[in-house]
């Protein structure tokens, strides 16, 4: 088969990447279990989602995971890892939030390479709600004038002339939003798309009948609270109902156990205590993630398993990260 020029630097890209993983799981210590994480999968670039992958990148990783990890469900990982029978190169593939494109667009990719994932899901923002952090980019976006003023919301004075400017303008306003409690960060992102003149997307997140469908298609299903807040910010009886509700809601959904959780916004400490991680027990989950940066060994908390977002747009700067990461011997956690 005659191999074109781009042909050709695909399968040098994928190679490379599989010997440099391929030699740090030779050399690395142990069995470490690695645990990617995504939100979405774009149908197209997105020049306000620029770490989003869009389908066909996502094809192209998934095809090159398929061939060099064994790829679990997450709750069969951490059953092996506590066990001690974790395989060589083993990896985990998980989504957060519960957007519709993780269906439409990420599951049929997942089934052709026969690869599984695990799906965590914000149940409130189901049959057609909208995070608060998707209302600050789409109003954003839909800005006509070429500087935001929100100095009267206490939210500053912005530069939206272009996308670089609102891709800074949004990080800015999410940094300011993310831990406010949970009904005033929503008021206040409604308040941003009033004044950019937008509508709040109603067409984003997952209908209940596709997570339903993610279940039947052999998808692993897990909770990830109601509203998605922060947890550390809340009382903790307020905390307790928001994983707790969660996980009813998505057992009624699916009709089978949920029995896997992920911290919002994940990071040990700052956004999760210890106190949360013994509710998560109590509850009976038996693994959580958070999004420290690391690798599970057979030490790991079941409860507190790192993970990190395969940001790299090339299979050998992915592959040589990855590899960094599966030598490291220690994360953050609680």
């Amino acid at each position: 088969m005659r191999m074109t020029s781009s042909t050709t630097l695909q399968w040098l890209s994928r190679g490379l990447g599989g010997i440099v993983v391929r030699l740090a799981a030779g050399l690395a210590p142990g069995r470490p279990l690695s645990v990617l994480i995504f939100h979405r999968v774009m149908r197209a670039p997105d020049p306000l989602r620029p770490y989003e992958p869009t389908a066909a990148q996502f094809d192209a990783l998934m095809r090159w995971l398929s061939e060099q990890f064994r790829v679990l469900p997450l709750l069969e990982a951490v059953r092996a890892l506590r066990t001690r029978s974790l395989p060589p190169r083993a990896l985990c593939i998980t989504f957060d939030d519960g957007y519709t494109d993780n269906y439409e667009v990420a599951l049929p990719i997942l089934q052709k390479y026969g690869l599984p994932a695990t799906f965590f899901i914000a149940t409130g923002y189901l049959e057609g709600g909208c995070m608060f952090n998707d209302v600050v980019i789409e109003a954003v976006r839909g800005v006509r004038e070429d500087v935001l003023d929100l100095q009267d919301l206490r939210l500053g004075r912005h530069p939206v002339a272009n996308d670089r400017d609102k891709l800074a303008a949004i990080a800015a306003l999410l940094q300011r939003l993310k831990y406010e409690p949970v009904a005033r960060r929503m008021t206040l992102a409604l308040q941003i798309a009033a004044r950019c003149g937008t509508g709040v997307p109603t067409d984003l997140m997952m209908r209940a009948a596709q997570v339903a469908a993610l279940h039947r298609a052999g998808m692993q299903v897990g909770a990830h609270t109601v509203h998605h807040p922060i947890l550390a910010t809340l009382e903790p009886q307020q905390a307790q109902d928001e994983i707790a509700r969660s996980k009813a809601q998505l057992q009624e959904i699916i009709g089978a156990a949920v029995q896997v959780f992920a911290y919002p916004n994940g990071q040990p400490q700052r956004d999760y205590q210890r106190c949360h991680v013994e509710m998560v027990r109590a509850l009976g989950f038996e693994a959580a993630v958070s999004t420290a940066w690391g690798v599970a060994r057979v030490c790991a908390d079941p409860l507190q398993i790192p993970r990190f977002t395969p940001w790299d747009r090339s299979l050998p700067a992915f592959g040589l990260r990855l590899a960094v990461q599966r030598w490291r011997t220690r994360y953050e956690r609680v």
